[in-house]
């Protein structure tokens, strides 16, 4: 970028929204916005509750501290701890969750559109990895106390494939990061993906599609 260039978005901080810049939560104005679930207004997050109904509670969730259960078909259980959850995260970009697997257990290839993840393993091992834009795997096995990054936006997983349970606590540089899980996009989409799409893409008939899908769409 040339001087005047620099000096042109040097002066547009002043004058007006920086098309040089890259856009960003705006800062905060007050204390806190403790979300109002229950508000009808419709934002880019949620309406702020008023002060005087704010107590602790908004700002404290129990729901990470015991293992959640993992017999479904994934072998996982994510427990979340956004927004959603503690109404006194809105506007403060930050989130968790928590990660159970049972042996054997995947968090299936999914990107978080809003979000880059930092993974701390609690307990166990997770092999785990994230797929550039290039189509390049990088990919790593972490332990116990090990921290993986993933950035957003782009396609990972974690995997146990220990004999033992293994759990990760999931850090987001966002209040609710949102989670698209590729195959359930995909073959679980409502209205479906139209199977000409998918036999083409995935170079495979539409036998094989329909039987993705009568496993992937919920009875």
């Amino acid at each position: 970028m040339t001087k005047s260039a620099l000096l042109f978005c040097f002066l547009l901080l002043f004058v007006g929204p920086p098309p040089c810049s890259i856009a960003a939560d705006p800062e905060l104005l007050q204390d806190f916005c403790v979300a109002d679930l229950n508000s009808s207004v419709k934002l880019n997050g949620f309406a702020c509750k008023a002060p005087a109904n704010v107590t602790a509670a908004d700002f404290f969730f129990a729901g990470l501290a015991t293992p959640g259960a993992t017999n479904n078909t994934m072998g996982l259980l994510v427990t979340g701890a956004n927004v959603e959850k503690i109404p006194g995260l809105n506007t403060l970009g930050v989130s968790l969750s928590r990660l159970d697997f049972a042996p054997g257990g995947l968090n299936p290839p999914h990107t978080h559109p809003r979000a880059t993840e930092v993974v701390f393993v609690l307990d166990g091992a997770l092999d785990v990895g994230f797929i550039t834009t290039a189509n390049k795997l990088v990919a790593k096995t972490i332990g116990k106390g090990e921290v993986f990054v993933f950035p957003r936006g782009l396609v990972h997983f974690q995997k146990n494939n220990g004999a033992e349970p293994a759990a990760a606590i999931s850090a987001f540089n966002s209040q609710l990061p949102g989670t698209q899980s590729i195959a359930a996009a995909l073959f679980a989409a409502s209205p479906t993906v139209p199977d000409n799409v998918l036999t083409k893409a995935f170079q495979v008939g539409t036998k094989e599609v329909e039987k993705i899908k009568s496993r992937l769409v919920p009875k």
